[in-house]
């Protein structure tokens, strides 16, 4: 029998903030469910509602009928309902059995029944594919099994409804299959699937019913997503229509401004060699494992070379931390934003200033805050940064925002070379354009622009010329005209040959 949920008049205040209001919508077991919108739309208020972590200033949830009241996330959990977040709720110390029974072990007297919970896990872990010894700690496997253990984890409290958050953004295309596999086995069980996506090309590959919410505001509910475009989706979302959300021109490009010579570190298996002009966007494109990361962090100086040599403007740079890099004119945009990109508790001026606060002091310690507050506001216009307050704690902007402050933080600094790591990751496709749209103007101010990005579309919608990467090494350099998809794929596979690398 399939479960059903409704949110009811659902609404949310934060100071200065209206994240939901008067939200309802029904959502069918049986089905997977699209929650759409843009960054700030009121998608991860929703979700948290849903989870028990907030509670609604008015409205309420009905779950099969009946309404219910979550104070906490373990009330939710005990009517059956998980959140699967992007940043998973596993303890990397525990075993894979550990985190599975989490609060509800199997036990005697106070002691744990280890062969009865090593038993159970491995039968629930089974039930999905999934071949994990249980007493491996949760911290030594990659991403994907861990997901699969956060599914696992909800199965076991006999969830009726699950919500998945960004589910694919850290996997390669064979995880995404095997995971599209275990939500197909769910959607047949009859439970209530919510699934939170920027990826258009997911929502209607998986996806049976979408609602759009904008604004904190729900929109539209489509009950049969093949009823409708794609275009008219995203026109819901945004409220205006992007048929080319990349907007790619070409412009002049100049003089070489970064050069990189038989670069070696971690992360690499064969020296790197590349060049980026004036003006120009170099696109590098990877499968997971490529290396992308590792070279853009041993050039900002996150990591420390062990062989080659880096030169901007003609002039040999030595980056053994990333404050040489920043004074060479090498910016880097990092791809977890979270963890390497901001200060979640600090605001939105401090972490715009975060960087050239030393040109606003005196004597070195001395903060003049007046001018903080001058060149925050300055940047914060530029970009178009939605947020409430210069005060407000950048851990509340959507990703969109929180990606303009930190490129607001380099706009203060003498860029040369701007380095983007995954720049539009868990983004919605109206911040996306935007910006494309800031990384075209810093290409026509003259700045060498390298963009990262496990997405192909993206790589080949904004780049000039295209570096591919597999296992650690660059094996092509293609302009533009020569990139199709199915070249650059070829080549980032690991079955590719070194003939087709060269051809």
């Amino acid at each position: 029998m399939s479960s059903s949920l409704r949110f009811e008049n659902l609404s949310k205040s934060f100071p200065g903030v209206r994240a939901l209001s008067d939200v309802s919508f029904n959502v069918q077991g049986g089905k997977v469910h699209a929650l759409m919108g843009e960054n700030g739309a009121g998608k991860s208020t929703l979700l948290k509602i849903l989870s028990g972590l907030y509670q609604p200033d008015e409205g309420q949830l009905i779950l099969d009928g009946q309404a219910c009241h979550f104070h906490s996330t373990a009330d939710a959990l005990g009517a059956g309902v998980a959140v699967i977040y992007q940043e998973l709720q596993l303890v990397p110390e525990l075993s894979v059995a550990e985190n599975l029974y989490l609060g509800h072990l199997p036990a005697s007297m106070g002691w744990v029944k280890g062969r009865q919970l090593r038993e159970a896990a491995r039968g629930q872990l089974a039930a999905l594919g999934e071949e994990v010894d249980p007493r491996a700690k949760v911290g030594s496997l990659p991403i994907a099994q861990r997901q699969m253990i956060e599914i696992a984890k909800a199965l076991t409290r006999n969830a009726r409804v699950i919500a998945f958050d960004e589910p694919t953004s850290s996997l390669s295309s064979r995880e995404v299959e095997k995971l599209f596999a275990v939500i197909e086995k769910l959607r047949a069980q009859g439970r209530v699937i919510l699934y939170v996506t920027h990826r258009m090309e997911e929502v209607y590959r998986i996806c049976d019913a979408a609602t759009v919410l904008r604004d904190g505001r729900h929109v539209e509910t489509f009950e049969d997503l093949k009823a409708i475009t794609a275009d008219t989706l995203v026109n819901r979302m945004v409220g205006r229509s992007i048929s080319d959300v990349y907007h790619y021109s070409p412009r002049e490009v100049g003089k070489e401004i970064l050069e990189v010579k038989d670069v070696e570190g971690p992360g690499l298996s064969a020296p790197c060699s590349f060049s980026v002009r004036s003006g120009e966007i170099l696109g590098i494109f990877g499968l997971v494992g490529a290396g992308r990361t590792e070279l853009l962090k041993l050039l900002y100086g996150a990591t420390r070379t062990t062989a080659g040599t880096i030169s901007v403007g003609n002039k040999r740079v030595h980056i053994r931390h990333p404050s040489d890099a920043i004074a060479a004119g090498i910016v880097l945009c990092p791809e977890d934003r979270k963890k390497e990109g901001i200060i979640p508790i600090r605001s939105v001026m401090e972490n715009m200033n975060i960087s050239s606060r030393r040109h606003f002091s005196t004597l070195g310690f001395i903060i003049r805050a007046a001018r903080e507050r001058e060149n925050a506001s300055k940047y914060v216009k530029r970009l178009a940064v939605k947020t409430p307050s210069l005060s407000q704690l950048i851990m509340h902007l959507s990703g969109g925002n929180q990606q303009k402050v930190i490129l607001g933080r380099w706009l203060g600094e003498k860029i040369q070379t701007i380095l983007f790591d995954e720049p539009t990751r868990g983004i919605d496709v109206g911040a996306k354009s935007e910006i494309y749209s800031i990384i075209y103007d810093l290409a026509r101010s003259g700045v060498a622009t390298v963009v990262v990005s496990s997405e192909l579309p993206e790589v080949l919608g904004v780049s000039d010329r295209i570096l591919v990467m597999r296992q650690g090494k660059i094996v092509a350099d293609l302009p533009r005209d020569q990139a199709t998809p199915e070249r650059v794929l070829q080549l980032a596979l690991p079955v590719a040959t070194e003939a087709a690398a060269l051809s």
